[in-house]
């Protein structure tokens, strides 16, 4: 998809040009530094906005698992080329909304069913994907 930069050069996820990250692993390395602190103020006990709280987290859930994924499938193959397809990243999104929001809400106080997380879940799985396309 064109951003509208004239070159073409840049898919964009949401109107954000991926071509500019480069690679999967600079996403993957911000993501795990903000959920490092995420988890670190959460720990402080540091007042956050709600949407921080209770969404970030879900939100970068999926690229972090699914880059680890990748990672570990393109060093066992020995082959960097190597993609995960859109059916592998709807499988583990599928089961990431399951186990998450079906089953542990039940069993545990800390989970609650929120179809908001499910969004979040999809909506990285997406990013993942896009930015595992990009050069």
């Amino acid at each position: 998809m064109d951003s509208g930069y004239g070159s073409g050069r840049y898919n964009c996820f949401f109107g954000f040009p991926v071509g500019l990250m480069k690679s999967l692993k600079i996403v993957f390395l911000i993501f795990c530094f903000l959920f490092a602190i995420l988890q670190t103020l959460y720990f402080l006990e540091i007042p956050l906005p709600d949407f921080i709280k209770f969404y970030l987290a879900n939100f970068l859930c999926m690229p972090i698992v699914l880059s680890i994924c990748l990672f570990t499938v393109q060093y066992l193959k020995k082959d960097k080329s190597l993609r995960l397809d859109l059916i592998t990243v709807l499988s583990v999104f599928v089961m990431y909304a399951i186990y998450f929001e079906i089953i542990l809400p039940p069993l545990h106080w800390r989970y609650t069913a929120d179809i908001i997380d499910v969004l979040l879940y999809l909506t990285g799985s997406f990013l993942f994907y896009f930015l595992q396309k990009s050069p």
